[in-house]
Order: C-alpha cells, then sequence, then structure tokens
C-alpha cells in the first residue's frame, strides 16, 4: 500500500494497483464474450444519451422509472449481476453509499430515483456525464472548498422538494478488498453533505455496495476504479470478468433531529454502512435514541446554535 498525505479538500486512499487483481486471478470470459458486452455496454450507453434529451419532458414518476431501468440494464451490459437487499427508498431521503467504482453511480440510479452529487470531472465522462447532467446531478467542484455551503445548500433544497439524493461520503474510490483498512480514505465519511439532510429534516439512508466474483465465491477488486487508472482500462477488466455480481444492502434509515451534530450522523452512517460493532450515539429513530454501530471515534456534542457549516470537515 501506497502512503498518502492527508489533504482536507481531496480525499485520497492508499490504494493502488497492487490492490488489483492479478492476470488469471479473476475468471474472465471468452474474448467475443468481452466484446459482446463492451458493445451492449456501449449501446446502452448510446440509450441514455436518448434517455436524456427526453428526461426534462417526462412526468418526475416515468422519469425516474426510465432511468432505474436503463442503470439496471446497463450494468447487465456490462456483465454485473445486481442483487438487492432491503427496501430501497422511494420518498426523500440522503442516501450515504462506500464508493469503490465507476459503476457504483449505475448501482444507485438502478436502485433508488435519486439525484446524485458527484465530482465535477463526471460532468466530462462520455455519455454517462450527459445523462448523469440531465438527471439533475449536483456536481461538485472540489478545487472550489469555498463552494461547499452553495453545494450543500442545493441538496438540501432537493430534500426539500421531495426527492432523493444519493452521496459518495467517502470522496474518493477504494479497493474495500479484505483487511484492506490501510486502503481506507483519510477522514472516513465527510459529514458535509449530511449538514443538507439535518437542515431539511430529511432521514439519512446508508447504503452497502460489495462486489463478489459469484463463479468463485469470493468478494473481488476487479470492479474497484483507483488512482490514476484510466477509466477504459477499468472497463475492460470488468467486461472481461466472469459471474461479477454486486450486492447492495439497504440499511436502516437515520433520522437527525434539528440540533444533530453533522459528524455524528456522519459517523453514525459509515458505521452502518461499513458493519462496525454497535454503540451508542446521539441519532434518533422515530424520536427515540437507538444503539447504531459507530467507529469508536471521538465524538463531539452538539451545542446550541451550532447548526451552521463550517468547511473544518
Amino acid at each position: 500500500m501506497t502512503a498518502v498525505p492527508f489533504d482536507l479538500w481531496r480525499p485520497t486512499s492508499g490504494c493502488d494497483d497492487e490492490c488489483l487483481p492479478v492476470a488469471g486471478e479473476t475468471p474472465t470470459v471468452p474474448v467475443l464474450r468481452q466484446v459482446a458486452r463492451l458493445l451492449a455496454g456501449v449501446g446502452m450507453l448510446l440509450l441514455g444519451a436518448g434517455l436524456a434529451a427526453v428526461l426534462p419532458v417526462l412526468p418526475a414518476r416515468d422519469g425516474q422509472a426510465a432511468v432505474r431501468a436503463w442503470a439496471r440494464g446497463t450494468a447487465r451490459a456490462f456483465g454485473v449481476r445486481l442483487v438487492v437487499r432491503g427496501r430501497p427508498p422511494r420518498r426523500r431521503a440522503l442516501v450515504a453509499a462506500n464508493h469503490m467504482s465507476w459503476l457504483d453511480i449505475l448501482v444507485v440510479l438502478a436502485v433508488a430515483p435519486t439525484r446524485m452529487v458527484a465530482k465535477r470531472e463526471v460532468r466530462s465522462w462520455p455519455l454517462i456525464g450527459l445523462l448523469a447532467a440531465a438527471a439533475g446531478t449536483v456536481f461538485v467542484d472540489r478545487s472550489r472548498p469555498r463552494a461547499l455551503p452553495d453545494t450543500v445548500r442545493r441538496v438540501a433544497d432537493a430534500l426539500r422538494a421531495g426527492r432523493a439524493v444519493a452521496v459518495f461520503p467517502e470522496g474518493t474510490t477504494w479497493c474495500a478488498g479484505q483487511d484492506a483498512v490501510d486502503c481506507r480514505p483519510n477522514g472516513g465519511f465527510r459529514p458535509a453533505m449530511f449538514q443538507a439532510a439535518i437542515d431539511a429534516g430529511a432521514p439519512v439512508v446508508p447504503l452497502r455496495i460489495a462486489y463478489r466474483c459469484a463463479a468463485t465465491g469470493e468478494s473481488t477488486t476487479a470492479t474497484a476504479f483507483l488512482g490514476e487508472e484510466t477509466l477504459l482500462r477499468s472497463v475492460r477488466r470488468v467486461v472481461a470478468g466472469r459471474g461479477l455480481e454486486v450486492t447492495v444492502t439497504v440499511g436502516a434509515a437515520l433520522h437527525p433531529s434539528r440540533d444533530a451534530d453533522r459528524r455524528v450522523l456522519a459517523r453514525a452512517a459509515e458505521s452502518a454502512v461499513h458493519l462496525v460493532p454497535a454503540a451508542a450515539v446521539p441519532v434518533r429513530r422515530t424520536g427515540v435514541p437507538v444503539a447504531l454501530p459507530s467507529t469508536g471515534l471521538p465524538v463531539r456534542p452538539s451545542r446550541p446554535g451550532a447548526g451552521g457549516l463550517d468547511l473544518a470537515a
């Protein structure tokens, strides 16, 4: 693993090529099938571009259903089978998921009809960026930290309007390999976007994404999109994989009070996603304090009037 310096505005992980499967470690499909998957995936992306053009004129419910079906079809075209455990949110909620791959965007859209919060660079991705913009994605410019309060306000506005919004609060992808604790992004879940849920009075729904190879019955990093790796190289590895499967586990909703501390809320969501042993934290569900998983990190209690957003995440 490669040690990386802490950067408040650009989260980094300790992942590098050593975290990816070596040649022959992951079962593959024949070359002709790889080509067929790639062509099918490109075809679905082109279909997505057409969908982006009509989304603005579709009724909201029909548009959400169309995006969900497109995302499921696109993941399947690339050779990835989707398994969903739990009940996805159908109303407004801040959906907080872990982040390993470019596929995560498709996975979240396939599970829940949400607006996404994504880094600005996604806007320039071929076809995916076009569809993301048409679907109302909130793009974050990580080179401009002073724009963060405005981004949080936009997310809160979307939640108040009854929309579900999905975020990847780790801020960067990582391998999520077994025993790869050193690869976890520095700083854990960034708390800024959780302030939007507190301001809007919206629940937070933890979403755990896990990739495995059904052919071997073990977890895999074949789908990971790491560091300086090109998108094309990652796509080629995905379409070559045999039996790739992604399981999405929907956690119990967290209902923060109006005076909740966003850092506490972020740690509770992070612990629910990563299944850390449980301990009590001051977040309520249906008005009653509940025992939730905890990272074991020190928690700063909320202060009266401390609901404003600062940038010291």
